[in-house]
């Protein structure tokens, strides 16, 4: 297909989507006057229940829609990198498949990337639970304004744009995928976009916020990773794994290394006051990764860090790794 002014892709990972998909696809054509501009991509992640199938019904009102089908789910990270490889528009934006954009979005955003001329925009969120719809506006207030990206990272005590990582709040340059930023670590099947975002921030030039209308997100579901505590929840530590990779060669990581690991360890505090939910082997496992990870961080940073948490958040912390022992006490090599 020819590209028009303005072409969009639109990358929808869904693993047994079939009570929603047809949302998400709907919303799609509520976007843009001309829904030629839209390059749809679905990859249907191994789903049993029909996902693909009902997305396909969409082939006549979204003209360029395109079915992925993976016989076998491969994760949320890979299934997006899959919709990422296929895309071929100059704009690129996230959606999962059990969400939705507001009227107008994604023509909105499209105008603010292209008029700004941004490596990426960024945009509030409606969290939907029942019937209920709240608004989670972006931490950074300014919008319509050309930022820096790294700027955006700090302070450390109070959420920053690296605390909103949602890849389908945004809308992205083609430039900024041919340098490889817009890959998602391959395999992981949650937080995927933690590391995501730090690259994000740390090597793009230039983004925005932008007053688009939203993106739906749906809360709340039975079948979503934040409602299960199977073995797949401790993905986050190999993915703070990744990320304190991507700060240490930062030139300058120094700066950066109190948000990261207070991030993690914000975290960590969360996942450990949930053991109760998870069987014994996984809090087990839980408890090991956290405690492989905290060590290897920078004593100093880590101790600062760790003296500024809350009671609640020290205590789960501290029965993995008391202050003042001798691992804390070494410098980080």
């Amino acid at each position: 297909m020819q590209q028009l002014p303005g072409h969009i892709s639109v990358i929808i990972p869904a693993k047994d989507q079939a009570p929603f998909i047809q949302d998400s696809l709907a919303s799609l054509e509520r976007q843009v006057t001309d829904l030629r501009r839209l390059e749809v991509l679905v990859i249907d992640d191994g789903s049993s229940d029909g996902t693909g199938q009902i997305a396909a019904q969409f082939h006549d009102r979204l003209p360029d829609l395109q079915i992925i089908r993976n016989d076998t789910a491969r994760g949320l990270a890979t299934a997006r990198n899959q919709g990422l490889a296929a895309s071929t528009a100059p704009h690129i934006v996230f959606l999962d498949g059990d969400d939705w954009f507001a009227p107008g979005h994604l023509e909105r955003c499209s105008t603010e990337l292209d008029t700004l001329d941004v490596d990426f925009v960024r945009t509030d969120h409606i969290r939907v639970t029942g019937g209920a719809r709240v608004l989670h506006r972006t931490p950074q207030a300014r919008r319509g304004i050309v930022l820096d990206p790294r700027e955006s990272i700090l302070p450390e005590h109070t959420s920053s744009m690296v605390d909103y990582p949602y890849a389908w709040a945004g809308m992205f340059q083609r430039r900024v995928a041919e340098r490889g930023l817009l890959e998602f670590p391959a395999g992981l099947h949650t937080a995927e976009d933690r590391a995501w975002i730090w690259n994000l921030h740390l090597n793009c030039d230039s983004y925005a916020i932008s007053n688009a209308p939203g993106v739906m997100y749906r809360r709340g579901i039975p079948t979503s990773l934040t409602q299960i505590f199977d073995i797949r929840q401790l993905d986050f530590i190999q993915a703070y794994r990744l990320t304190f990779n991507i700060v240490a060669k930062d030139p300058e990581a120094a700066r950066f290394w109190p948000k990261a690991i207070r991030q993690f360890l914000a975290i960590c505090a969360h996942h450990l006051s949930r053991r109760g939910n998870m069987t014994r082997e996984v809090s087990a496992e839980l408890a090991l990764r956290i405690k492989e990870l905290l060590l290897e961080l920078p004593a100093v940073e880590l101790r600062t860090a760790f003296a500024a948490l809350d009671g609640k958040r020290a205590a789960l912390l501290r029965e993995l790794l008391p202050i003042g022992n001798t691992p804390m006490e070494r410098s980080h090599a």
